[in-house]
Formats: structure tokens, C-alpha cells, sequence
């Protein structure tokens, strides 16, 4: 129990960027099915998705009760960098290396899940001391 208490928030980051990767991948596939150009359907699977990671974060995982818009501003600023970093790793991957479309958007989720919880702890959603 006390190994429960002691790693829940990032357990519950980790519940919560399994629901958000869903929402990315289900959303990307989704536009990629329709024939959208994978990095049209990447930047607006982001686009989804930060906004779902930010009320999950904010509420579930951790729970901060600010009401100021700084907070929401620094929450699309670091996931705007990750964004780039994504954007990067999949035209590398996709581009350069010729790996399929699908599987590098899974690949580089997991580097971008990553990112966003170092980002979320130390610059968003820090606790005040």
C-alpha cells in the first residue's frame, strides 16, 4: 500500500497518457483513413489530445485547483514544444527511415508521454511551496 501511495501520481499520469495516446491514435487513424496527410492528421490528433491531457492532468492526476490562465497558457507552450519534437521524430522516422506512418506514431507517443510528464511536473503543474 504505501508503494501504491508513494508512486500513485505517476500511476495515475500513466492511466491518463494511456487514455490520451487512445484519443491521439483513434483520432490519427481516424483522419489517415480518409486519406489526410499524416502530419495534417498528427498536428490535429495533437491538437484532441492536449486538450483531453489537459483536464485529465489537471484534475485527475494532478489535482490542481489553480483558476489562473498561466497555468492552461504553460500546459500548451510545453506541449507545443513536445509537438515540435513529434513532428521531428515522425517525418525522421517516416521520411528518412521509411518506417510505416502507424507504427512510428506509436513509437514516438511513448517518447512524447515521456516529455509531458517531466514538463507537467516541473513546469506546469508544480506544486507551490
Amino acid at each position: 500500500m504505501n508503494l501504491l501511495k508513494k508512486y500513485e501520481e505517476i500511476i495515475k499520469y500513466l492511466v491518463a497518457g494511456v487514455c490520451t495516446t487512445i484519443v491521439s491514435l483513434l483520432s490519427y487513424n481516424l483522419l489517415r483513413n480518409i486519406n489526410i496527410d499524416y502530419q495534417i492528421s498528427n498536428v490535429i490528433s495533437w491538437i484532441l489530445a492536449v486538450t483531453f491531457a489537459y483536464f485529465i492532468n489537471k484534475y485527475y492526476v494532478f489535482k490542481s485547483s489553480k483558476k489562473n490562465i498561466l497555468e492552461f497558457v504553460n500546459f500548451f507552450k510545453y506541449r507545443l514544444l513536445s509537438l515540435l519534437i513529434e513532428i521531428g521524430t515522425m517525418y525522421l522516422f517516416v521520411s528518412v527511415f521509411s518506417i510505416n506512418d502507424r507504427i512510428s506514431k506509436l513509437i514516438v507517443q511513448v517518447i512524447v508521454q515521456v516529455l509531458n510528464y517531466i514538463f507537467s511536473k516541473l513546469f506546469v503543474f508544480k506544486k507551490e511551496k
